[in-house]
């Protein structure tokens, strides 16, 4: 029994590695998974909220934004994907050795075990057993005797528990392995599925290309007056920051500052913590998704084009609620000629702005709480889209809401 203990040590470290092993692996597989199903749900959500049936077509700067988004998210599924199966491969490839080396162990166990029950029969005869304990030379040897054959007997039993223990275990591996076989096809499957949808989306944006070149000073003339109404929007809404930090500063009796707010006690609290809940602050409406994030991009067809975007778009359901984000007070009423109407709330030193709303229910020097709604988004009749675009100050300086609110 001594010289098979290394032997022994040897097969509990390899279980420990593979137990290691295997869940570090399953740990991955779960935070793979679970990002899997929400970029499946998001791709879902831009169906819904983008890709709805429409009386009219929205412009063609709408379909390439929306067209990208699902471009995006597919591409990025598929990458999922391919990571999942890849790990898929290394858990089966993990099994297939652990398995050969269960069957070399249950091997040497079951022919350990054939040996000891020969030995037993030999000796099984009740006048044997008890005849080697006579025989000893005195009670000190038979004691020995006596203490040598409960531990044979023991023994036995213990290789016995062995091999059905590691009978069960490779039946269980087994078992696992035809699992994972089966969902690999699976993903292989739906990446298959995937990919084509890829495809045919890809087609339809060279398509959308071609319709673009071909109406060229059309789809210039559609860019440029997008730039223009976000431009509009922009110094409307960086005015009346501007306007408030006057005269709240005024308010509070001092003048010495036109670009950062004076704080009250009371105010500097709120700003510490909204400050405090960086990235994790609601979003401002219930559901919905990112339609266009935060920053200056290029055109996806005339480089030279750049676009810049404040704050966030975000698309969300018919009839939805814009919210407040976090306690504050309202400080403005946007109202863009032309355009649509807007809410900015003041959190200390921190502006939220929520635009493309209608039917306010607030007005300005109202004290609002985390989620409390301040008005309908605006759902567009020509394509039937639902759109917030919301933006995120301190004092006169933008920040990305996208580092502010959860998971945007």
């Amino acid at each position: 029994m001594f010289n098979k203990l290394p032997y022994c040590l040897y097969l509990l470290l390899f279980t420990l590695v593979c137990i290691g092993s295997v869940s570090a692996q399953t740990s991955e597989q779960k935070a793979l998974e679970a990002k899997r199903e929400r970029l499946q749900t998001e791709i879902k959500e831009i169906n819904r909220l983008l890709f709805a049936e429409k009386k009219e077509k929205g412009n063609v700067l709408d379909q390439m934004e929306a067209l990208d988004n699902r471009i995006n998210v597919r591409q990025e599924l598929i990458r999922v994907t391919n990571q999942q199966s890849n790990l898929l491969n290394r858990q089966i490839n993990v099994n297939i050795r652990s398995i050969s080396k269960l069957r070399e162990d249950l091997k040497i166990l079951k022919e350990d075990y054939a040996q000891l029950i020969r030995k037993t029969y030999q000796n099984k005869a009740q006048n044997n057993r008890l005849m080697f304990l006579l025989s000893a030379d005195n009670f000190f040897q038979a004691f020995k005797r006596l203490q040598y054959m409960e531990q044979y007997a023991k023994h036995r039993k213990k290789q016995g528990e062995d091999i059905q223990k590691k009978t069960d275990q490779l039946a269980r591996l087994n078992q696992e392995l035809v699992q994972q076989r089966k969902s690999k096809e699976q993903l292989l499957a739906e990446n298959k599925r995937v990919k084509a949808s890829l495809f045919d989306e890809i087609q339809t944006q060279k398509d959308l290309l071609q319709s673009i070149r071909q109406n060229e000073s059309k789809y210039t003339a559609a860019i440029q007056k997008k730039q223009r109404e976000a431009r509009k929007i922009d110094r409307e809404i960086e005015q009346l920051i501007k306007s408030a930090i006057v005269s709240t500063n005024r308010k509070a009796g001092s003048s010495s500052s036109r670009t950062k707010f004076v704080l009250t006690p009371e105010a500097k609290l709120v700003a510490t913590n909204f400050s405090a809940n960086k990235g994790k602050l609601i979003w401002p409406v219930e559901k919905g998704i990112k339609s266009q994030g935060y920053g200056v991009y290029a055109d996806r067809f005339y480089p030279g084009i750049k676009h810049r975007n404040n704050g966030v778009t975000i698309a969300t359901d018919k009839g939805s609620k814009a919210r407040a984000i976090f306690e504050g007070e309202v400080i403005a009423i946007l109202s863009v000629p032309g355009g649509g109407r807007g809410v900015s709330i003041k959190h200390g030193n921190y502006i939220s702005t929520y635009y493309n709303l209608t039917n306010l229910y607030v007005k300005k020097g109202d004290k609002v709480t985390a989620k409390d709604v301040l008005g309908d988004v605006y759902t567009n009749r020509f394509d039937g889209t639902t759109k917030l675009k919301f933006y995120l100050y301190q004092d006169t300086n933008r920040l990305n809401p996208e580092d502010w609110i959860y998971q945007l």
